[in-house]
């Protein structure tokens, strides 16, 4: 068995244990730097067996994982994924892979070097839903693309953001495009071919003057291959999460998955009519019980078997830099009120601190 550890017990840890506890990995140790939520994890859990740590450098020493997943605030994210890579173990890195792009640069050059797998979890590109319309995409049944979008209309309110202070700070986090969106945002940019050319943005504060950070942001995208991405994300929509959903139209084809995390397949008509667009809907539908879905446990198994066959995951820290590089890129745009062209060379959550006051939490 491979023996792995969780590094952050926080809000999306439940998803990593239980991803791990599906595909059978000797869970050999968890650490947080707050006991109490460590504990009150292992007893839900049932990991008492499960060594503890409050310090991750002395966890990877004594135990030795071949896998660690990193859940822990967003800033922290580049250090952790770097010390582990160094001590030999292959990472599972939460989403934004980091806050800047020297250090999303910094864990792929480490990965390589070593020689270790780096995977960033961006669980979304396994939903049924997803990889249904990846393979139409693949197969060349939308024709030529003409432009897709993403819409992420959540609720967040001031509970949320006062269960983790770091939530909502440039240091540490970023605003709901880097926090909340940046799952759509990553599939809209695998979807509509990945290389971008131009963004141009609008981010605001509109309802949480307590944040450093925007809670809305709209975007422009200009592909490379000649397409458009229109971008809408937000936690200001009253009273609770409305939906997430991801638009590909195509000269043949369109193509909307919706429901709370781009779950179900909601528009389905091509012009090769290959399949019948309601037996797409009801097949390709899942109900989760929250926004994070049940793509952990699949992207495990895939990390689980890159790491046996000596391969590279399905999703890898290139992709993750891509969705980080993307938000950055509206972040600027929106900034500096002009249109931005990728690729990015320096860039960081950091440069935006003051655009929307201090915060107050």
């Amino acid at each position: 068995m491979m023996k792995y550890a969780l590094i952050g017990c926080g809000r999306i840890s439940p998803n990593h244990i239980e991803a791990a506890k599906n595909n059978k990995l000797d869970f050999v140790a968890m650490c947080d730097i707050l006991s109490e939520v460590m504990e009150k994890k292992s007893e839900k859990f049932g990991l008492e067996h499960v060594k503890k740590y409050t310090d991750y450098r002395e966890m990877l020493a004594i135990e030795k994982p071949e896998l660690v997943a990193i859940a822990t605030e967003s800033g922290k994210h580049a250090a952790i994924a770097i010390d582990c890579i160094a001590a030999g173990c292959n990472v599972i890195i939460e989403k934004p892979i980091a806050l800047s792009i020297a250090d999303a640069d910094a864990i792929i050059n480490a990965g390589h070097e070593a020689g270790v797998i780096v995977c960033a979890n961006h669980q979304n590109r396994f939903n049924k839903s997803i990889q249904y319309i990846r393979k139409a995409l693949e197969a060349g049944r939308f024709g030529r693309l003409s432009h897709g979008a993403a819409h992420i209309r959540w609720n967040r309110g001031r509970d949320y953001y006062e269960q983790a202070p770091w939530r909502g700070t440039w240091a540490q986090d970023g605003g709901c495009l880097m926090n909340q969106c940046i799952h759509n945002i990553d599939l809209l940019r695998w979807m509509m071919g990945d290389e971008v050319e131009e963004v141009m943005a609008y981010t605001d504060q509109l309802q949480h003057p307590y944040l450093e950070a925007e809670d809305i942001g709209m975007a422009i995208v200009k592909f490379k291959n000649g397409s458009y991405g229109l971008i809408e994300g937000t936690t200001n929509i009253y009273p609770k999460n409305l939906e997430e959903t991801l638009y590909i139209f195509g000269e043949k084809g369109t193509a909307k998955a919706a429901g709370t995390s781009d779950n179900i397949i909601e528009e389905w008509s091509f012009a090769d009519g290959l399949d019948d667009p309601e037996h797409v809907k009801a097949t390709y539908a899942e109900n989760p019980p929250n926004v994070y879905g049940f793509g952990h446990t699949p992207l495990y198994a895939d990390v689980i078997d890159a790491i046996r066959n000596h391969r590279d995951p399905y999703v890898t820290g290139e992709d993750g830099k891509k969705a980080l590089e993307l938000v950055l890129a509206i972040y600027k745009s929106a900034a500096e009120h002009r249109p931005v062209k990728l690729p990015l060379e320096f860039c960081s959550t950091l440069d935006f601190v003051g655009r929307f006051g201090e915060g107050v939490l």
